[in-house]
């Protein structure tokens, strides 16, 4: 009895923490145009974006962000096969802003990732990759350029580099 009531509270602690944490957190449903080597396709990409925080007594501000993305695959008569599996793709890392929430430039931000994939191309052809993105939020909106590939570090592969819109809800 007393070991199931133990582990109530337990659960019911993690629950009220993960709560919180979930407080001010952004969803955004993101979709547009990917391109490599100059040939297009869907991209689409659900991203949590968690609490701002400040870094030290500066300016900039850092949040916790996840991302899984979905590139559809290409049949390009050129490559063969190359490049016509759909990859997914989870992320993780940090988004940075810089100023108050109120300036007029706070809504500009840039993102650094680190993925795992299923999938392989020659756009993304390791079992990892890095994403970076570049862009603007509003309350309910966003507009990013996203780039995702290994950095050279396996080899080299194309990259894909992508056009978003996002349409954002607060949690």
């Amino acid at each position: 009895m007393r070991s199931t009531l133990l582990r109530s509270a337990l659960a019911l602690a993690l629950l009220g923490s993960s709560v919180s944490a979930m407080a001010d957190t952004r969803l955004e449903i993101e979709g547009g145009r990917s391109w490599s080597d100059s040939y297009g396709t869907n991209t689409a990409w659900l991203e949590a974006v968690f609490n701002e925080n400040a870094i030290g007594s500066s300016r900039f501000t850092w949040s916790p962000d996840a991302s899984l993305g979905f590139i559809d695959g290409r049949n390009v008569s050129r490559y063969g096969n190359a490049v016509s599996d759909d990859v997914w793709l989870l992320a993780g890392g940090v988004r940075f802003h810089y100023g108050a929430p109120g300036d007029w430039y706070h809504h500009l931000y840039w993102t650094t990732q680190v993925a795992v994939q299923a999938g392989r191309t020659l756009a993304l052809s390791s079992g990892g990759e890095f994403v970076n993105s570049i862009g603007w939020q509003g309350d309910h909106w966003s507009f990013q350029v996203r780039h995702a590939s290994n950095g050279g570090i396996k080899g080299s592969n194309r990259g894909e580099t992508m056009a978003l819109v996002g349409l954002a809800f607060n949690l």
